[in-house]
């Protein structure tokens, strides 16, 4: 550990506590923020899909109704994984680590995918190497990856996407990229408790305090302590 880190100022308990109550009352409104843009988003209109996508799952193809799984809800991760790639993206990798056990979404009636465009041989290959179990399709047979944005001119974008149905009917809800994949990832939101925050170049820090370029650190779970190329950010 590197004790020359700089250090945050030092006070008496009296002035901390004077200084806490103070964030406190912006983290509380940040909290009624968040609610209100949730309400807001779950008042969003809807689009029928209408085109038959088939993807490769480890039973065979699948449609689009079939990764939900019989429930009303379904969240998709575009997982970033070209096809000439060897292993996904490292990003997206971090991300899927943090979504748990599927158990609890299923309790509210929601599904949970990964949905990328490589071939199933390496998804199931990578998923096997990285100990996950969660639920794996690939879309490299469809157009899907380039009719939500997540593949253009054959460059691979990180994304989320949310499809509620209604019987046999589809519907896309919502969707977001970059930044807005934040919320599912909580190594960001418990780096952002600690005095030197992310150590991200982008971020309002004091003088002297920690910083290397975004998402250089980021590595597969298994290559920290390598020198590993980054399959993407």
């Amino acid at each position: 550990m590197n004790h020359r880190l700089p250090l945050p100022r030092v006070v008496e308990r009296a002035e901390w506590n004077d200084a806490r109550a103070v964030l406190l009352q912006q983290e509380k409104a940040l909290t009624r923020m968040k609610d209100a843009v949730s309400a807001l988003r779950r008042r969003m209109p809807v689009v029928e899909i209408t085109s038959d996508y088939r993807f490769e799952g480890p039973d065979g193809p699948n449609s689009l109704l079939d990764i939900f799984d019989g429930r009303p809800q379904l969240i998709v991760q575009h997982f970033m994984f070209h096809p000439d790639w060897d292993a996904g993206c490292d990003g997206c990798s971090m991300m899927a680590e943090h979504v748990g056990p599927l158990s609890h979404l299923h309790a509210r009636n929601t599904s949970f995918a990964l949905v990328s465009r490589a071939s199933l041989e390496k998804l199931l290959a990578y998923r096997t190497r990285m100990g996950w179990d969660l639920p794996w399709v690939s879309s490299g047979g469809s157009s899907f990856n380039e009719d939500f944005g997540v593949t253009v001119d054959d460059e691979e974008h990180q994304a989320v996407s949310v499809f509620l149905r209604q019987g046999d009917r589809v519907f896309h809800s919502w969707s977001t990229f970059r930044r807005g994949e934040e919320p599912f990832m909580q190594v960001f939101d418990l780096l952002d408790l600690t005095p030197y925050g992310r150590q991200e170049d982008w971020e309002n820090s004091p003088e002297g305090w920690p910083q290397t370029p975004a998402y250089e650190w980021m590595r597969r779970a298994d290559e920290y302590g390598e020198r590993t190329a980054h399959a993407c950010h």
